[in-house]
């Protein structure tokens, strides 16, 4: 069973190593850990600009992540999500539960939108997103607000509904 918690700076080590090296050993992304400050400082970067950052956790072990950045009033963007190998899937939950915590935190701060950048060769995570009621959007109609990551080249919208919980 596992459990999703808000993180903060004394997760950071935790963080860092779980997404530096499904980035890296994975993925084989062309990213290093100085081109994202974010994952040195939690609190400055999403908690206190108006977003969050959440884990999941099993038996003590930081098994999943997502972040949001509050980039204006009324837009969220989607950060640094990521759930070890061993942990992914349906049966799992874990990608699912992760972004519900983030959508209902969305929605209880009066959100109406949500984006997100990913690279195209994660299919799984384009059909996650598409399943969860995102919607493909091309860099064109994304907000000028959108802080767009370097790798990022596949781009998702959420509108949403702030009268549902």
């Amino acid at each position: 069973m596992f459990f999703i918690q808000t993180l903060n700076n004394a997760h950071c080590k935790e963080i860092i190593d779980l997404v530096i090296s499904i980035q890296q050993e994975e993925l084989h992304l062309p990213v290093t850990l100085e081109g994202q400050p974010d994952l040195f400082d939690i609190e400055t970067c999403y908690i206190q600009t108006g977003g969050n950052f959440w884990g999941a956790f099993i038996n003590g072990q930081l098994i999943g992540t997502i972040g949001l950045l509050q980039a204006s009033e009324q837009t969220g963007v989607i950060r640094k999500m990521f759930v070890r190998k061993a942990f992914r899937g349906s049966g799992y939950g874990i990608a699912q539960a992760l972004l519900n915590t983030l959508i209902s935190y969305c929605r209880a701060k009066g959100l109406q939108t949500l984006y997100l950048g990913t690279i195209d060769v994660l299919k799984a995570a384009h059909r996650f997103y598409e399943k969860s009621g995102f919607t493909r959007v091309d860099v064109t109609e994304l907000p000028s607000c959108f802080p767009r990551m370097m790798a990022d080249n596949t781009f998702y919208y959420l509108a949403l509904k702030t009268d549902q919980a």
